[in-house]
């Protein structure tokens, strides 16, 4: 008698489906690819988000000195305007530059001045050493706005300090407020 052997089916991936799940896993390589690039970038952010903060309050701090060391008159503590040509503060977005005569930061007499940075160890790992590195903080501008604050006779002004950097692929700004009396 003969005996009829039935085939088997073979077990296993076809090819087709080992290419579908190829696909697959290569798009949620790339997905966490691009995750961790927006994520070093973000990392990246926060150094110049701290250095944002420090050139806001830099502003604030010369700001608060010229008034209270009587540097500066309480009027001219405020924005450089067709209106107000007395104003030590220009207007608008501005480039960090280091202080000019005056000693402000942001003020009329830094206009085309050095462009502030950062100083960083050179290679022999040490600060204040002939090959340390500046790093310019082109990607930063400051803007100082300084309006009177409604119903205090001109004796009280805000002053509104924001800080716009670029990191990566974002762009961020930082802002302080705070206040000035004219006593």
């Amino acid at each position: 008698m003969w005996q009829v052997r039935k085939r088997q089916a073979a077990k296993g991936f076809t090819l087709l489906e080992t290419m579908i799940s190829l696909v697959v896993l290569g798009v949620g390589v790339l997905g966490l690819a691009a995750m961790l690039a927006d994520s070093l970038a973000y990392m990246q952010g926060s150094q110049d988000a701290f250095i944002a903060q420090q050139k806001a309050e830099e502003a604030a701090e010369a700001i608060y000195t010229a008034k209270y060391t009587n540097n500066a008159t309480f009027a001219q503590l405020s924005n450089n305007t067709v209106g107000n040509p007395g104003g030590l503060f220009l207007v608008g977005p501005q480039p960090l530059l280091v202080p000019g005569a005056d000693g402000l930061v942001g003020s009329v007499a830094d206009s085309g001045g050095t462009p502030a940075y950062i100083v960083y160890p050179g290679p022999d790992g040490k600060l204040g050493t002939p090959d340390d590195v500046k790093q310019a903080l082109g990607n930063f501008t400051r803007t100082i706005a300084i309006t009177p604050v409604a119903g205090y006779t001109n004796s009280l002004n805000q002053v509104v300090i924001t800080v716009n950097y670029t990191t990566g692929r974002f762009q961020r700004a930082y802002s302080l407020t705070t206040y000035v009396s004219a006593f």
